[in-house]
């Protein structure tokens, strides 16, 4: 029987193709399916119809792909790894690392089937790494590889050096409370010095007037 295909079916025909097909699998999977049609006056319709709904997918797909595209280009993630002697790894970095990462550190969803890697990555190092979005979007990252013990290294010497700056600042804070104590200190002895030194002339002062009204008081019992 001859159909006309409003499907593509792999390594069979594709869209708007007419081909001679046994009847079996014609009437019993092709048609059935949606994926063909009896090739008469209908046929023809209903593969142009299919032929624009095709169109627009693949419209809509590619611009999807190329705004995905946009984010990848030029990203840079790093993974670290265990690695020894000569910046060797231990094991190696494969696509699913990859999209693992990718997934974690950018919240991107790639399949680990179209991250193109020639060979699984075994030495640390920087690398610019293909994802084949379609035949013709092919977006690169670059990818850092690390070994860890670096990175933890690096992670040391950048927690030590904000506990060292806590401590500056903490002696900075000791040192300012210490000086605020000693003027608070010299102050309340330079007032207690003013109010002995005040209390002094006071009682100095009493003392005289005390003395005048003693010799007034002489003076007037001799007159009398």
């Amino acid at each position: 029987m001859k159909v006309v295909f409003i499907e593509d079916v792999p390594d069979v025909a594709e869209t708007g193709e007419i081909k001679e097909v046994a009847d079996g699998y014609g009437r019993n999977y092709l048609i059935p399916k949606r994926l063909a049609v009896l090739a008469d006056a209908r046929a023809t319709q209903i593969v142009e119809k299919q032929k624009k709904k095709k169109a627009r997918i693949a419209a809509e797909t590619e611009a999807e792909m190329r705004e995905l595209a946009n984010k990848i280009e030029g990203l840079d993630i790093v993974i670290k790894a265990k690695a020894g002697a000569k910046d060797r790894l231990y094991g190696s970095i494969t696509n699913a690392d990859i999209a693992e990462e990718l997934n974690k550190s950018a919240g991107l969803v790639i399949d680990k089937r179209i991250i193109e890697l020639e060979k699984p990555i075994q030495e640390i190092g920087n690398y610019e790494v293909p994802i084949r979005l379609t035949k013709d979007i092919i977006p690169r990252i670059k990818l850092g590889v690390i070994g860890e013990e670096k990175v933890e290294d690096k992670e040391k010497k950048e927690s030590e050096g904000k506990e060292e700056k806590k401590a500056k600042k903490a002696i900075r804070a000791k040192k300012a409370t210490k000086a605020k104590k000693a003027l608070e200190k010299a102050a309340a002895e330079d007032q207690k010095k003013t109010v002995a030194e005040e209390t002094k002339v006071e009682d100095q002062g009493e003392a005289v007037a005390e003395a005048a009204e003693a010799e007034n008081q002489k003076e007037t019992e001799q007159g009398v």
